[in-house]
């Protein structure tokens, strides 16, 4: 099943920040990145670990955002591996922490 198969059956995408962890929940997908932006704290210092074990699925859109802000927050553990995340790091050359990996 792809990201757009049951676009209606998702939930909506939500971004909070909880003390230091960063956490998203429902589908981190295209049509509903640029209406998280609005939602994205103000303050990302202190930031240590951003939360994606409530995201559904993620595409390479919501891939993108959390990698931005997790390059804006510096180096922090990235917990949960939503359907399709794991393919989107490896294809992009992401490792754990977002950051791109060189050779």
């Amino acid at each position: 099943m792809t990201a757009s198969a049951h676009p209606a059956t998702a939930r909506p995408a939500t971004i909070a920040r909880t003390g230091e962890t960063l956490r998203f929940g429902g589908a981190l997908l295209r049509g509903s990145i640029a209406g998280l932006w609005p939602q994205v704290p103000v303050a990302l210092d202190g930031v240590q670990r951003i939360d994606l074990t409530t995201v559904e699925r993620i595409d390479s859109a919501g891939l993108a955002l959390v990698s931005l802000l997790a390059t804006r927050c510096g180096t922090v553990a990235i917990d949960g591996n939503p359907e399709g995340f794991a393919e989107l790091r490896a294809a992009y050359r992401l490792g754990h922490g977002l950051a791109f990996v060189r050779d």
